[in-house]
């Protein structure tokens, strides 16, 4: 309830605007995209609050040092070792087939800067446990944020991406230079080859 009362009070008092589909009934991956800011960790910590959704997000391993430490897990953080994201992967799959029930909001660009690729861990942990994709935006042009499609990942992973692609085509992050095209390394190898 008190989570709640502080995302009410935020979206009132926002110059942003909550402008999504309702919560996902069942746990799921939630996709933060464009991530190009900070705020955008508090933009979805605000659409989850508000829709009353448990969950947990991944953070660098340096935010939980000292004393952030525990605020950070309280808020559901889970620290990353990122010289060994095979882990983490088997680790999340292993909470949910051993009953934990939560959603799990991932950044999948993995940095605040332009890149090549998103980071594939969000597809993999979808497949192996299970777990529908809600695609959760900010978008600068409209400054509304909030959930969108939900997408049951088949496998292939060039369909699954290009729908992926075709709902964040009109999304701009807060700072829109630092976006990154929603892409997995993973379809450069599925696509064929020109003969």
């Amino acid at each position: 309830m008190f989570r709640s009362f502080i995302a009410r009070a935020y979206w009132a008092c926002s110059r942003w605007t909550l402008s999504t589909s309702p919560a996902p009934t069942q746990p799921s991956i939630l996709i933060g995209a464009p991530h190009t800011s900070n705020w955008d960790f508090v933009l979805m910590l605000a659409i989850s609050w508000r829709l009353r959704i448990r969950t947990h997000w991944f953070g660098k391993e340096s935010l939980f040092r000292g004393w952030r430490g525990p605020i950070m897990r309280a808020l559901g953080g889970i620290p990353v070792d990122r010289s060994n994201p095979q882990g983490l992967v088997a680790e999340i799959v292993a909470r949910r087939r051993a009953g934990e029930v939560f959603s799990l909001v991932v950044t999948p660009e993995g940095t605040r800067g332009a890149g090549e690729y998103w980071k594939s861990g969000f597809y993999r942990i979808a497949r192996e446990a299970d777990m529908p994709v809600v695609l959760g935006y900010v978008d600068r042009t409209t400054m509304t944020s909030g959930l969108g499609d939900t997408l049951h990942l088949t496998g292939d992973v060039v369909a699954d991406m290009t729908r992926v692609r075709e709902f964040y085509a009109d999304k701009a992050g807060l700072r829109p230079q630092f976006r990154t095209e929603p892409r997995l390394r993973e379809e450069d190898i599925a696509a064929p080859t020109a003969g």
